[in-house]
Protein backbone atom coordinates (compact mmCIF):
# COMPACT_ATOMS: atom_id res chain seq x y z
CA UNK A 1 0.00 0.00 0.00
CA UNK A 2 1.52 3.63 -0.71
CA UNK A 3 1.28 6.02 2.32
CA UNK A 4 0.38 9.13 1.95
CA UNK A 5 -0.73 11.00 -0.97
CA UNK A 6 1.37 14.06 -1.33
CA UNK A 7 2.40 17.16 -3.15
CA UNK A 8 5.18 19.38 -3.50
CA UNK A 9 4.20 22.37 -0.82
CA UNK A 10 5.02 24.74 -3.95
CA UNK A 11 2.30 24.18 -5.70
CA UNK A 12 0.84 26.00 -3.46
CA UNK A 13 1.12 29.51 -3.18
CA UNK A 14 0.34 31.67 -0.01
CA UNK A 15 1.41 34.48 2.13
CA UNK A 16 2.19 32.08 5.24
CA UNK A 17 3.57 28.84 6.07
CA UNK A 18 0.14 28.04 7.64
CA UNK A 19 -2.07 29.23 4.33
CA UNK A 20 0.27 27.05 2.96
CA UNK A 21 -0.64 24.06 4.62
CA UNK A 22 -4.05 24.97 5.04
CA UNK A 23 -4.37 24.42 0.96
CA UNK A 24 -2.30 21.11 0.89
CA UNK A 25 -4.71 20.20 3.51
CA UNK A 26 -7.93 21.16 1.98
CA UNK A 27 -6.89 19.76 -1.42
CA UNK A 28 -7.22 16.10 -0.14
CA UNK A 29 -3.42 15.48 0.66
CA UNK A 30 -1.95 13.90 3.31
CA UNK A 31 1.88 14.50 3.17
CA UNK A 32 4.06 16.86 1.57
CA UNK A 33 7.44 17.48 0.25
CA UNK A 34 8.51 20.76 1.62
CA UNK A 35 10.43 23.54 0.56
CA UNK A 36 11.55 26.42 3.03
CA UNK A 37 10.62 28.75 0.41
CA UNK A 38 6.94 28.34 1.62
CA UNK A 39 8.44 29.41 4.87
CA UNK A 40 10.08 32.63 3.31
CA UNK A 41 13.49 30.96 3.56
CA UNK A 42 16.32 29.88 1.23
CA UNK A 43 15.38 26.19 0.05
CA UNK A 44 19.24 26.47 1.43
CA UNK A 45 19.33 28.91 3.97
CA UNK A 46 22.91 30.14 6.12
CA UNK A 47 20.66 29.53 8.89
CA UNK A 48 17.33 27.77 10.27
CA UNK A 49 16.13 29.37 13.85
CA UNK A 50 14.92 26.98 16.50
CA UNK A 51 11.61 29.05 16.56
CA UNK A 52 11.12 28.53 12.41
CA UNK A 53 11.49 25.29 13.11
CA UNK A 54 8.81 24.84 15.42
CA UNK A 55 6.62 26.19 13.30
CA UNK A 56 6.88 24.71 10.93
CA UNK A 57 6.20 21.76 13.06
CA UNK A 58 3.63 22.44 14.18
CA UNK A 59 1.60 23.90 11.38
CA UNK A 60 2.21 20.24 9.89
CA UNK A 61 1.16 18.20 13.06
CA UNK A 62 -2.38 20.40 13.82
CA UNK A 63 -3.18 19.76 10.58
CA UNK A 64 -2.11 15.85 10.24
CA UNK A 65 -0.24 16.78 7.73
CA UNK A 66 3.65 14.95 7.70
CA UNK A 67 6.79 15.92 5.95
CA UNK A 68 7.58 12.92 3.68
CA UNK A 69 10.83 14.85 2.54
CA UNK A 70 12.47 18.21 1.94
CA UNK A 71 14.06 19.79 -0.42
CA UNK A 72 17.96 20.38 -0.48
CA UNK A 73 18.46 20.37 -4.35
CA UNK A 74 21.64 22.60 -5.99
CA UNK A 75 23.79 21.21 -8.66
CA UNK A 76 26.66 19.31 -6.46
CA UNK A 77 29.05 19.56 -9.57
CA UNK A 78 28.52 23.74 -9.80
CA UNK A 79 31.46 24.82 -12.12
CA UNK A 80 31.54 27.45 -9.44
CA UNK A 81 33.83 26.46 -6.57
CA UNK A 82 33.02 28.97 -4.29
CA UNK A 83 28.91 28.54 -4.81
CA UNK A 84 28.99 24.62 -4.35
CA UNK A 85 30.98 25.14 -0.79
CA UNK A 86 28.39 27.39 0.44
CA UNK A 87 25.47 25.41 -0.45
CA UNK A 88 27.15 22.45 1.01
CA UNK A 89 27.55 24.12 4.02
CA UNK A 90 24.17 25.04 4.10
CA UNK A 91 23.41 21.31 3.45
CA UNK A 92 24.68 20.83 6.37
CA UNK A 93 22.50 23.27 8.31
CA UNK A 94 19.33 21.86 6.71
CA UNK A 95 20.30 18.00 7.64
CA UNK A 96 20.77 19.49 11.21
CA UNK A 97 17.43 21.01 11.31
CA UNK A 98 15.27 17.92 9.85
CA UNK A 99 14.75 16.33 13.23
CA UNK A 100 13.03 19.88 14.13
CA UNK A 101 11.25 20.15 11.24
CA UNK A 102 9.94 16.81 11.47
CA UNK A 103 11.16 14.76 8.48
CA UNK A 104 14.33 12.02 7.93
CA UNK A 105 14.61 12.31 4.13
CA UNK A 106 16.54 15.06 2.23
CA UNK A 107 16.08 15.42 -1.68
CA UNK A 108 19.44 15.97 -4.34
CA UNK A 109 20.08 16.61 -7.44
CA UNK A 110 23.27 14.48 -9.11
CA UNK A 111 24.16 17.61 -11.21
CA UNK A 112 24.57 18.61 -14.51
CA UNK A 113 27.37 20.28 -15.96
CA UNK A 114 25.32 22.88 -17.54
CA UNK A 115 25.86 26.81 -15.81
CA UNK A 116 22.77 28.27 -15.25
CA UNK A 117 20.06 24.89 -14.61
CA UNK A 118 20.67 21.85 -12.65
CA UNK A 119 17.79 20.42 -14.62
CA UNK A 120 19.17 20.82 -18.31
CA UNK A 121 21.34 18.44 -19.65
CA UNK A 122 24.89 18.46 -21.47
CA UNK A 123 27.19 16.55 -23.32
CA UNK A 124 29.56 16.35 -20.08
CA UNK A 125 27.35 15.08 -18.20
CA UNK A 126 27.97 10.85 -18.69
CA UNK A 127 32.14 11.85 -19.13
CA UNK A 128 34.11 10.19 -16.48
CA UNK A 129 35.11 13.52 -14.68
CA UNK A 130 31.40 14.52 -14.25
CA UNK A 131 30.68 11.10 -13.07
CA UNK A 132 33.86 11.16 -10.47
CA UNK A 133 32.71 14.83 -9.60
CA UNK A 134 29.59 13.72 -8.85
CA UNK A 135 30.68 10.92 -6.77
CA UNK A 136 32.77 12.60 -4.74
CA UNK A 137 30.27 15.13 -4.08
CA UNK A 138 27.32 12.81 -3.60
CA UNK A 139 29.85 11.00 -1.12
CA UNK A 140 30.65 14.49 1.01
CA UNK A 141 26.07 14.56 0.93
CA UNK A 142 25.96 11.11 2.12
CA UNK A 143 28.80 11.62 4.97
CA UNK A 144 26.57 15.07 6.51
CA UNK A 145 23.59 12.65 6.09
CA UNK A 146 25.07 9.99 8.18
CA UNK A 147 26.15 12.74 10.69
CA UNK A 148 22.41 14.21 11.29
CA UNK A 149 20.92 10.32 11.08
CA UNK A 150 18.89 11.94 7.35
CA UNK A 151 19.03 10.20 4.13
CA UNK A 152 19.84 11.84 1.32
CA UNK A 153 17.44 10.24 -1.75
CA UNK A 154 18.46 11.14 -5.29
CA UNK A 155 16.61 10.88 -8.85
CA UNK A 156 17.52 9.29 -11.69
CA UNK A 157 16.74 12.03 -14.07
CA UNK A 158 17.83 11.91 -18.11
CA UNK A 159 19.34 15.49 -17.57
CA UNK A 160 21.50 14.92 -14.84
CA UNK A 161 24.72 12.71 -14.25
CA UNK A 162 22.92 10.09 -12.70
CA UNK A 163 20.64 9.73 -15.78
CA UNK A 164 19.27 6.55 -15.72
CA UNK A 165 18.19 3.51 -13.09
CA UNK A 166 21.24 1.91 -14.00
CA UNK A 167 23.65 4.64 -13.01
CA UNK A 168 21.65 5.20 -10.09
CA UNK A 169 22.13 1.77 -9.09
CA UNK A 170 26.03 2.13 -9.58
CA UNK A 171 25.87 5.18 -7.35
CA UNK A 172 24.36 3.36 -4.59
CA UNK A 173 26.63 0.73 -4.93
CA UNK A 174 29.68 2.51 -4.80
CA UNK A 175 28.56 4.81 -1.65
CA UNK A 176 27.59 1.89 -0.22
CA UNK A 177 25.49 3.50 2.70
CA UNK A 178 22.14 2.95 4.03
CA UNK A 179 21.98 6.70 4.12
CA UNK A 180 21.69 6.88 0.23
CA UNK A 181 18.06 6.25 -0.75
CA UNK A 182 16.30 6.65 -4.33
CA UNK A 183 13.63 8.88 -5.29
CA UNK A 184 11.32 7.32 -8.16
CA UNK A 185 9.76 9.38 -10.74
CA UNK A 186 9.08 7.49 -13.53
CA UNK A 187 8.30 10.11 -15.85
CA UNK A 188 12.44 11.18 -15.76
CA UNK A 189 13.09 7.61 -17.23
CA UNK A 190 12.94 7.78 -21.20
CA UNK A 191 15.94 8.70 -22.86
CA UNK A 192 15.85 10.42 -26.85
CA UNK A 193 13.95 7.52 -28.50
CA UNK A 194 13.19 5.08 -25.62
CA UNK A 195 9.67 6.35 -25.07
CA UNK A 196 8.29 3.25 -26.94
CA UNK A 197 9.72 0.86 -24.23
CA UNK A 198 8.48 2.60 -21.45
CA UNK A 199 7.26 -1.05 -20.13
CA UNK A 200 10.81 -2.39 -20.19
CA UNK A 201 12.62 0.47 -18.90
CA UNK A 202 9.99 0.83 -15.86
CA UNK A 203 10.46 -2.69 -15.37
CA UNK A 204 14.36 -2.40 -15.51
CA UNK A 205 13.90 0.58 -12.77
CA UNK A 206 12.17 -1.37 -10.25
CA UNK A 207 14.27 -4.64 -10.67
CA UNK A 208 17.33 -2.26 -10.21
CA UNK A 209 16.26 0.20 -7.31
CA UNK A 210 12.85 -1.06 -6.00
CA UNK A 211 14.30 -2.00 -2.34
CA UNK A 212 16.30 1.02 -2.09
CA UNK A 213 13.10 3.35 -2.68
CA UNK A 214 11.96 6.47 -0.07
CA UNK A 215 9.66 8.49 -2.14
CA UNK A 216 7.54 8.45 -5.35
CA UNK A 217 7.09 11.13 -7.63
CA UNK A 218 3.84 11.12 -9.53
CA UNK A 219 4.12 13.26 -12.57
CA UNK A 220 3.32 13.02 -16.72
CA UNK A 221 5.35 13.46 -19.87
CA UNK A 222 4.56 14.02 -23.18
CA UNK A 223 8.06 13.36 -25.15
CA UNK A 224 11.01 10.98 -24.20
CA UNK A 225 14.31 12.88 -23.59
CA UNK A 226 13.38 15.20 -21.23
CA UNK A 227 11.99 15.05 -17.83
CA UNK A 228 8.20 15.10 -17.51
CA UNK A 229 6.80 18.90 -16.61
CA UNK A 230 2.86 17.74 -16.60
CA UNK A 231 0.48 16.81 -14.23
CA UNK A 232 -0.11 13.33 -13.41
CA UNK A 233 -2.71 11.99 -15.82
CA UNK A 234 -2.54 14.67 -18.53
CA UNK A 235 0.45 13.05 -20.69
CA UNK A 236 1.69 9.65 -21.63
CA UNK A 237 3.12 7.99 -18.67
CA UNK A 238 0.98 4.17 -18.10
CA UNK A 239 0.11 4.84 -14.61
CA UNK A 240 -1.36 1.21 -14.17
CA UNK A 241 2.18 -0.06 -14.73
CA UNK A 242 3.97 2.09 -12.83
CA UNK A 243 1.68 2.05 -9.15
CA UNK A 244 1.66 -2.15 -10.13
CA UNK A 245 5.35 -1.85 -9.85
CA UNK A 246 5.17 0.27 -6.85
CA UNK A 247 2.73 -2.48 -5.08
CA UNK A 248 4.84 -5.39 -6.38
CA UNK A 249 8.16 -3.85 -4.91
CA UNK A 250 6.59 -3.34 -1.84
CA UNK A 251 6.69 0.39 -1.43
CA UNK A 252 4.91 1.68 1.31
CA UNK A 253 5.96 5.16 1.07
CA UNK A 254 4.81 8.60 -0.16
CA UNK A 255 3.50 9.38 -3.62
CA UNK A 256 3.67 12.68 -4.46
CA UNK A 257 2.87 14.70 -6.72
CA UNK A 258 4.42 17.88 -8.50
CA UNK A 259 4.42 19.80 -11.73
CA UNK A 260 1.20 20.78 -12.13
CA UNK A 261 -0.89 24.23 -11.19
CA UNK A 262 -3.32 24.82 -8.21
CA UNK A 263 -5.92 24.94 -10.85
CA UNK A 264 -5.04 21.81 -11.89
CA UNK A 265 -4.75 19.95 -8.58
CA UNK A 266 -8.42 18.28 -7.99
CA UNK A 267 -8.07 17.03 -11.40
CA UNK A 268 -4.48 15.43 -10.40
CA UNK A 269 -5.74 14.12 -7.12
CA UNK A 270 -8.97 12.68 -8.22
CA UNK A 271 -6.90 10.87 -11.15
CA UNK A 272 -4.17 9.30 -8.79
CA UNK A 273 -6.48 7.93 -6.19
CA UNK A 274 -8.96 7.07 -8.46
CA UNK A 275 -5.54 4.51 -10.42
CA UNK A 276 -4.46 3.86 -6.66
CA UNK A 277 -8.42 2.22 -5.92
CA UNK A 278 -8.08 0.35 -9.56
CA UNK A 279 -4.67 -0.96 -8.36
CA UNK A 280 -5.08 -1.46 -4.96
CA UNK A 281 -2.61 0.87 -3.63
CA UNK A 282 -4.62 3.39 -1.80
CA UNK A 283 -3.29 5.23 1.22
CA UNK A 284 -4.30 3.99 4.49
CA UNK A 285 -4.97 6.84 5.93
CA UNK A 286 -8.34 6.88 4.72
CA UNK A 287 -8.66 10.82 3.62
CA UNK A 288 -10.79 11.89 1.72
CA UNK A 289 -10.17 13.68 -1.43
CA UNK A 290 -11.70 15.54 -3.76
CA UNK A 291 -13.26 12.50 -5.54
CA UNK A 292 -14.27 11.11 -2.18
CA UNK A 293 -17.60 13.27 -1.96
Amino acid sequence: MINPLGVFAKTFRRDTLEANLDAVRGAGFDCVQYNLACAGLPTLPDAIDDQICARIREAHQSRQLTMAAISGTFNIIDDDAERRQANFGRLRVLATACRQLGTSVITLCTGTRDPHNMWRGHPENRSPGAWQDMFVAMRDAVRIGEQAGVTMAIEPEVNNVVDSARQARRLLDEIDSPFLKVVMDAANLFPSGELARMHDLMDEAFDLLGEDIVVAHAKDLSRDGDAGHEAAGTGLLDYDHYLRLLRDCGFQGPLVTHSLQESQVEQCVRFLRDKMREVDVLPRTGSRGPSDG
